[in-house]
């Protein structure tokens, strides 16, 4: 279904929230909205898979309707394995539970991913996920996640950041809305999306995510990809 969330002028914006339009649209926004998702998600579940044991465990936390979910099983073909699959969204949870749910190897879970339990994990994965975590709470949840993170396991993330050079900081914005524009979205939607996010989605820059996952524990960090405004990084113990 096409994303058409906000074509129409709002008195009014309100945040952001992931609710029922949302979820029937979020597949259009995301392709539409992100530059090299289609990219991050199938490498996402690549180096998860790779790092899963025999009857291992893997995290996705945010898993919105289970892209990446979906990513990992399709890299991993242990019947044995299981991803626990985390969203604080009722709505986008029934529909991925809809969409994928007679798959035994996915626990879904309703719940805030600051209360649910990192426990002996192969890989854990945050796809656009952290970017909505209070900044307060960001390395409290890392530092979690290390502790339950087996020795020989994996940390994905994949985030929208900011630039401290303003040259940069201004050419990926630029080029975003170019990006947008070219998918269909019209200045209006831009202009209504940006202002609901304005106080939900809060970017870091590189630096503070790499001292942030170091100062968690991480021994070895690595952005293995970057496309404009949008990086994702693997974190090992």
């Amino acid at each position: 279904m096409r994303d058409e969330v906000y074509r129409d002028r709002r008195n009014q914006i309100v945040d952001f929230v992931f609710d029922e339009s949302v979820a029937a649209v979020f597949p259009d926004m995301i392709r539409r909205s992100v530059p090299g998702y289609e990219t991050v998600i199938p490498l996402s579940g690549l180096i998860a898979a790779r790092h899963m044991r025999r009857g291992g465990r893997c995290y996705d936390l945010g898993c919105s309707l289970g892209a990446t979910t979906l990513a990992i099983l399709r890299q991993q073909g242990d019947p044995t394995c299981r991803i626990v699959a985390v969203d604080n969204s009722p709505a986008m949870l029934a529909r991925a539970r809809a969409l994928h749910g007679d798959d035994a190897r996915i626990d879904w879970r309703l719940a805030d991913l600051m209360d649910v339990p990192i426990e002996n994990a192969d890989a854990v994965v945050m796809n656009y996920t952290l970017q909505f975590v209070p900044p307060a709470d960001r390395l409290a949840l890392l530092c979690r996640i290390r502790g339950g993170l087996n020795s020989e396991g994996v940390l994905i993330i994949s985030e929208k950041v900011r630039s401290n050079d303003p040259w940069v900081q201004t050419s990926n914005e630029v080029l975003h809305l170019a990006y947008k524009r070219a998918n269909g979205y019209s200045d209006l939607e831009v202009a209504q999306k940006r202002a609901a996010l304005d106080n939900v989605l809060i970017p870091d820059t590189v630096p503070d995510h790499e001292a942030r996952l170091h100062a968690a524990g991480f021994t070895r960090v690595q952005n293995w990809y970057t496309c404009l405004n949008w990086v994702s990084f693997l974190a090992l113990p």
